[in-house]
């Protein structure tokens, strides 16, 4: 079984930082990190693996220095790694990542099954597994928290929901994306190390996926982050004490002079 993981390096979220003047995300001296919830959908390929056998293939899209993270992703488990890095590829909304890594995905052997973590912590928007799903135009999951059964043929997994879960069988090959409920990512061993170090990682540009220049980069990216600010502290609060009681009638006396 061929099993590709999308994984992302995204600022440590601990200390991110806003720059006042220009209003974005101060990057400078700002560690990266892999994303969090795309340990966990290595940890569950790896996982696969180790009980059906095959390859696990780690795959993201970034700038030359995304290469240690995918050193980091086979020192946990994973057998090869594919960097998709080229300046036309820069600035990338979900949609043109979506694309761009699908290209990247057709030129790979054949994926059984993709798995991404649920979002990225950088941009929130849990929009690329979809959209790559869609592209790829297999069936998928989102918001995995159990892989209860695999096969060669097909995947049965517990979806996650706001009143329970949802057990969803889909056939392979397919994608999903996981949450941090579905397993405890491992530690790299001394062994993992030792093989991601001697690794040699794939790096595809633009034009080694085929990539359409009006489909990659800003130039295919139908949406544009204008402005990115932190709200500004809120004044005038008012804090009610006394019994349940007493606080019930206060934030009542409150309201209505809104009305």
């Amino acid at each position: 079984m061929h099993i590709i993981v999308c994984i992302k390096q995204v600022p440590d979220a601990k200390d991110v930082r806003m720059d006042p003047r220009t209003n974005t995300l101060s990057r400078d001296g700002v560690e990266s990190i892999m994303n969090p919830y795309d340990r966990h959908a290595l940890e569950e390929a790896v996982v696969i693996r180790e009980k059906l056998g095959g390859t696990v293939t780690v795959l993201t899209m970034g700038p030359p220095q995304a290469e240690s993270m995918l050193r980091e992703a086979i020192a946990c488990g994973a057998d090869t790694g594919v960097l998709v890095s080229d300046r036309a590829v820069a600035g990338a909304d979900t949609w043109a990542t979506s694309y761009a890594l699908a290209q990247a995905i057709r030129t790979l052997p054949a994926a059984d099954l993709v798995i991404c973590g649920k979002q990225a912590i950088d941009g929130d928007t849990a929009q690329v597994g979809p959209g790559l799903a869609c592209r790829l135009q297999v069936p998928y999951a989102t918001c995995v928290q159990k892989t209860r059964e695999v096969t060669a043929d097909h995947i049965e997994v517990e979806r996650m929901m706001d009143d329970g879960f949802d057990v969803v069988r889909l056939p392979l090959p397919a994608l999903m994306t996981v949450v941090k409920d579905i397993n405890e990512p491992r530690v790299a061993s001394l062994k993992g190390k030792m093989k991601a170090k001697k690794a040699v990682c794939t790096v595809l540009s633009a034009q080694d996926i085929n990539a359409d220049p009006k489909c990659i980069g800003l130039a295919g990216s139908p949406t544009k982050v204008v402005r990115v600010f932190s709200p500004e502290a809120r004044g005038d609060r008012k804090i009610f004490s006394g019994t349940v009681q007493d606080q019930v009638s206060q934030l009542v006396d409150s309201l209505r002079s809104f009305l």
